[in-house]
C-alpha cells in the first residue's frame, strides 16, 4: 500500500522515498452487509510521534457512506509492540448493505490489510466514489501531521467535502520544489495539481528553484492547472524575531515567484486566502502543525477558491 513506486524514481532523496512508502491518503472501498467490521494488519516501523495520536499514525479510520455523506463509524488502533494487528472497527450495525470508505495510517507503511466480517455476510469491492484526480505534493501538513485521525487529513476532508479526488503525497518536512519531485509530478497523470510546496524551503531555496520545478512540470502538463498554496502563518514566530523573519521573507519569495509565473502562463494560481489557521491561536498542535480545528479552518478558507479554479477546467 505504497503511494509511490519509488523504484521508478531513483533520484528522489532517502527522506522523500521513506515517506512516500507511508500509505497517508489511501483508503480501500468495499460494500458489505455485515453488522460486524473488522480488520488485521501488519505494519512496519512501529514509531510513537510526539505531535501524532496512535490513530492517525498507525491505525485504521472507517467512514460509511449514509444519506450521501461520509460519516465516522469507527477506528482501529495498533498494538506498538507488536508488527500484526487486528481489531474491531465498528459492531451492532443493522444488516443493510453499507458503502465503507478505510483509510489507511498517515505515517506507516502497511504491508497487508485483511477486512473481517461476520460469518455469512457478503463483502465487495466498490468503485472508486471520487471524480477526476487531483494530485497534492506537500510538506507535512499536507502529509497529516496532527490530524486526529488519517480520515482528517485536508486532502482526505477535501474529497469527502467535494466528490473529487485528492490524492495526498505529502511529504513530510521534504517538500522543497526539489528537481527530483518535479520529475516525479511529471510523469503522474493527474487532471490538476496542488502544491503546498513553500512550507519547508527558505526564501532562498524558493527563488532558486521554483521556475526550474514548474519547468519540468510543465514539459509534460503544459496546460493542466497547478495550484500553489501559500504556507501557513506558524505560531512558532510569535515571539521569536529569528523565525518571523524566516517566514516572513519566505512568504514574501513564494508569493512573488508565483504571481512573476502567472504573468507568462494563465494556468498556474496562487491561492492565499490570509492567516489559514485562523487568530485564535487555538488551530495547531505544536505552533505549526494543524489539528482537526486547524484543518477545519484552513479548509474554509481554501476549498471555495480551489473548487472555483478547478470549475473553469470542467472539474466539479
Amino acid at each position: 500500500y505504497h503511494r509511490i513506486d519509488t523504484a521508478r524514481y531513483r533520484d528522489l532523496t532517502a527522506p522523500a522515498k521513506r515517506y512516500l512508502l507511508h500509505s497517508a491518503g489511501i483508503a480501500v472501498v468495499f460494500r458489505t452487509d455485515s453488522r460486524t467490521i473488522a480488520a488485521r494488519w501488519r505494519s512496519c516501523e512501529h514509531r510513537l510521534y510526539n505531535h501524532m495520536t496512535g490513530i492517525a499514525a498507525t491505525g485504521l479510520d472507517l467512514y460509511i457512506r449514509r444519506s450521501g455523506e461520509w460519516v465516522p463509524a469507527g477506528f482501529a488502533c495498533n498494538r506498538p509492540a507488536e508488527a500484526v494487528h487486528q481489531a474491531v472497527i465498528v459492531e451492532k450495525m443493522d444488516s443493510a448493505e453499507k458503502e465503507c470508505l478505510l483509510y489507511l495510517p498517515v505515517m506507516d507503511q502497511i504491508a497487508s490489510l485483511e477486512i473481517g466480517v461476520d460469518p455469512g455476510a457478503r463483502i465487495a469491492a466498490a468503485d472508486n466514489p471520487f471524480r477526476h484526480r487531483i494530485v497534492v505534493l506537500g510538506s507535512s501538513i499536507t502529509h497529516g501531521i496532527a490530524a486526529s485521525r488519517a480520515g482528517m487529513a485536508y486532502p482526505a476532508q477535501l474529497e469527502r467535502r467535494t466528490g473529487l479526488e485528492f490524492i495526498n503525497l505529502g511529504i513530510s518536512g521534504n517538500c522543497k520544489l526539489d528537481a527530483s519531485q518535479a520529475r516525479m509530478i511529471a510523469q503522474i497523470s493527474a487532471d490538476a495539481f496542488v502544491f503546498d510546496c513553500f512550507s519547508n524551503p527558505s526564501a532562498e531555496v524558493i527563488n532558486e528553484r521554483f521556475d526550474a520545478f514548474v519547468d519540468t512540470i510543465r514539459r509534460t502538463h503544459p496546460t493542466t492547472p497547478l495550484i500553489f498554496l501559500q504556507t501557513i502563518r506558524r505560531e512558532t514566530r510569535n515571539f521569536s524575531t529569528r523565525i518571523e523573519k524566516f517566514e516572513r521573507e519566505k512568504q514574501a519569495a513564494a508569493e512573488a515567484q508565483v504571481r512573476d509565473r502567472m504573468k507568462t502562463d494563465k494556468n498556474i494560481y496562487f491561492v492565499d486566502p490570509g492567516d489559514l489557521l485562523g487568530s485564535d491561536h487555538i488551530a495547531t498542535a505544536d505552533g505549526t502543525h494543524p489539528t482537526d480545528l486547524g484543518f477545519t479552518y484552513m479548509l474554509d478558507r481554501i476549498e471555495p477558491q480551489i473548487r472555483k479554479i478547478l470549475g473553469k477546467y470542467g472539474i466539479r
